[in-house]
Formats: C-alpha cells, sequence, structure tokens
C-alpha cells in the first residue's frame, strides 16, 4: 500500500441546502437542516473517496488546544452535534483514512501536511485562534507526537475574510500587537473609522514562521470570503446568517500499481 495526502477547502457551490443556506453549507451548527448538512457532506466526501463516516470535527470554541485523533475517535461529529470531539480548534492523525475536518465563514482553516511522517493536521483560526497561535501550536503538536520536521511541512491557509474587508477595533488590535510585536505594521492598518484593518492571513504566515515552517511552504488561498459570498461563506457580510465551508485533509491508502 502506499499512502498520499489530500488537502481540499469546499466552496458553497452544489449542495442541497436552501437559503441563506445556499447552497453546500457543511456547518451543523447554523440552523440548516441536519438532513442537508449530512448529504452536503456525503457529497464532498464522495469527490473526494473520503466517506462521510471518516470524518472528524471538533467543537470549535476560539482557542488553541490541539487534540491527536485516533482510529477510536472516527466519524465523531461526521453526522452530529453530539458526538463531536469537545473544545478544540485543531485536529492531527497519523491514521490513514480518517478526515480532519474544519469549519469556517470568515475565519481562516489551515490545513497541514507532514510528509516525512505522514501526519496530518487542520485548525479553525479566528481572530482568538490567531493571537494565541494556534498554527504554531499545531505545528508543535505534529513535532511532538509524530517527529515531523517543521522545515519539511507544507501548510495551506484557506479562504476567509481579507485585510480588505476585517476592521477591528482597538480591543482586538490591542492583543494582535502582544501576540506579534515585530509584524504590528504588516498586520494593522489604521483606517478612517478610527480603526484598523487585521490581516489574518499575514498573522498565520508569522505564526507558522515562528514556529519553523518555510515560508515557501506555506499556501495562501488569499480568497476574501467577504469579498466573495458568489462562493464562499462570510459570517460579516451575511450578518452571521449563513453557512459554513470547510477544510479537509486526510491520509489516503492506495494500492501499489493503481
Amino acid at each position: 500500500m502506499t499512502s498520499r495526502i489530500i488537502a481540499s477547502f469546499t466552496t458553497r457551490h452544489d449542495g442541497v441546502s436552501e437559503a441563506p443556506y445556499t447552497s453546500c453549507n457543511l456547518g451543523l451548527h447554523v440552523g440548516d437542516d441536519p438532513a442537508h448538512v449530512r448529504e452536503n457532506r456525503a457529497r464532498v466526501g464522495a469527490s473526494l473517496g473520503l466517506p462521510l463516516e471518516a470524518w472528524v470535527a471538533g467543537e470549535q470554541v476560539h482557542e488553541a488546544t490541539v487534540t491527536v485523533v485516533t482510529e477510536e475517535l472516527k466519524g465523531r461529529g461526521s453526522q452530529d452535534l453530539e458526538s463531536m470531539i469537545p473544545a478544540t480548534d485543531a485536529l492531527i492523525t497519523n491514521v490513514p483514512g480518517i478526515g480532519l475536518t474544519t469549519y469556517a465563514a470568515d475565519c481562516v482553516p489551515l490545513l497541514f501536511s507532514a510528509p516525512d511522517v505522514t501526519a496530518v493536521g487542520c485548525a479553525h483560526a479566528g481572530w482568538q485562534g490567531t493571537v494565541k497561535k494556534i498554527a504554531a501550536h499545531t505545528v508543535r503538536a505534529l513535532i511532538s507526537h509524530y517527529g515531523a520536521d517543521p522545515a519539511r511541512m507544507q501548510v495551506w491557509i484557506g479562504p476567509s475574510i481579507g485585510p480588505c474587508c476585517y476592521e477591528v477595533d482597538e480591543r482586538v488590535a490591542t492583543q494582535v500587537r502582544s501576540a506579534f510585536p515585530n509584524a504590528v505594521e504588516q498586520l494593522l492598518t489604521p483606517n478612517e473609522n478610527g480603526r484598523w484593518q487585521l490581516d489574518l492571513w499575514q498573522a498565520n504566515v508569522t505564526a507558522l514562521l515562528e514556529a519553523g515552517v518555510l515560508a515557501e511552504h506555506i499556501h495562501r488561498e488569499d480568497a476574501c470570503t467577504s469579498c466573495r459570498v458568489d462562493t464562499y461563506f462570510s459570517h460579516r457580510k451575511e450578518a452571521g446568517k449563513t453557512g459554513r465551508h470547510a477544510g479537509i485533509v486526510a491520509i489516503l491508502q492506495e494500492k501499489e500499481g493503481n
């Protein structure tokens, strides 16, 4: 058997959910019909060769906890909220056939591959997770649990609200300055409203670099969810009533010669 790692971000298209979750909403926690969400997830899973029963989801609470996903946790949170792994925003595994998933509609979805040890991870980074450096925590968890080399990791930063649209107040800006004292000018731009435009993409890049990931191994979508509600969900642009797209990463095994 040979292994390959898949990493994918979904869009809001080609699902069965009705407005305001139109149409491929993958979030069970937003008020959509759960049957529609399960059908959407099943369709995405089929397209990736990753059945819904293999998905794993955490209860995203804007913290920096990383959970190691074992075979026994396979399927947790895939079809209902009650079975989600509690209070975790990042997942890692080296078990083939498990799909780690993270859900967002402005927050930053992050996917990780450690090819030297055949391990993967995902993380959910809103502004709180970003300043708590969940990206770096996930890298360090892959190192400590599996012996991964951060210089060989690949990380994908998915669609999320961009610096063009993400206005924050001084309370948030203060925490950004504290977390990233050497990158303040890159991350915060004053605007005409007396507030700040925050670059979550670059903030997560900064955290990844601090953790030892190489710049050339960090892949940015640079797709602003607020600008592109035709393609992605945006909690801010759609006034909090919308769906969730997902980041999905997995190790798939294939027979030799296929």
